[in-house]
């Protein structure tokens, strides 16, 4: 019987992305992945910082309603949500994932100066966080360069994606220059990336994703 795959989205506009990834990563025969969106806790980190309790509450009332409908794994895809990800797990007997984890572990494994990147300070702050855990369990020194993109949040809000990713671009590039990694705190940025040339990108750019189904689909193999 397939293994139920469980993700919980802040935004609709995150299901094509993971859909398209788990249809190519996860095995098809061994898995079935179902979705859950809940836009109020993003408005919620939006509006009061990361992360309120009540927030975190919901999303732990979300995890334990994807657990009981039989998920088996549970990856919650907003990094803003990273501690209540972490306070869900002893909720719930399934297996719960941080979206950004698996990219923070790689990006203390490429290099010492790591940049970090993203439009929302509710974003870059957890995020950030998370990668000075991973290095300190790796034992490993590191210098933290984050950067927040001014005005790029309020681009997407306006309909004017064309100045985010100028914005997002740009920053990307002055980041490059003084880092061995950069981080996307936000996946939503991934397409200014694919964007740039190879002379813009002279150091690996990691977006949390793929990283994130690639470990996922080591779980459900059973390789870790």
């Amino acid at each position: 019987m397939p293994e139920q795959i469980a993700l919980i989205h802040t935004s609709p506009t995150m299901i094509p992305v993971f859909k398209t990834l788990a249809a190519e990563l996860l095995p098809a025969a061994k898995t079935n992945v179902f979705n859950m969106v809940d836009e109020s806790l993003l408005c919620d980190i939006i509006r009061d910082g990361c992360c309120p309790a009540a927030t975190a509450r919901r999303l732990a009332g979300h995890v334990m309603s994807a657990a009981d409908a039989g998920a088996k794994y549970i990856l919650v895809t907003c990094s803003s949500m990273g501690r209540a990800v972490e306070a869900s797990r002893a909720l719930v007997p399934a297996t719960v994932l941080r979206v950004d984890e698996p990219m923070a572990n790689e990006a203390v494994r490429l290099g010492r100066r790591i940049g970090v990147i993203a439009t929302l300070p509710s974003t870059l702050e957890p995020t950030a966080a998370l990668i000075k855990t991973r290095a300190a369990a790796a034992n490993k020194p590191i210098e933290l360069t984050s950067r927040v993109v001014e005005g790029a949040f309020q681009a997407v809000i306006d309909g004017d994606g064309a100045k985010h990713d100028h914005l997002v671009g740009l920053a990307l590039r002055g980041l490059a220059k003084q880092v061995d990694v950069i981080v996307l705190a936000q996946a939503s940025m991934a397409r200014v990336v694919d964007a740039l040339s190879p002379a813009d990108k002279p150091v690996p750019i990691l977006s949390s994703p793929r990283l994130a189904i690639e470990h996922l689909a080591s779980l459900v193999n059973g390789v870790q």
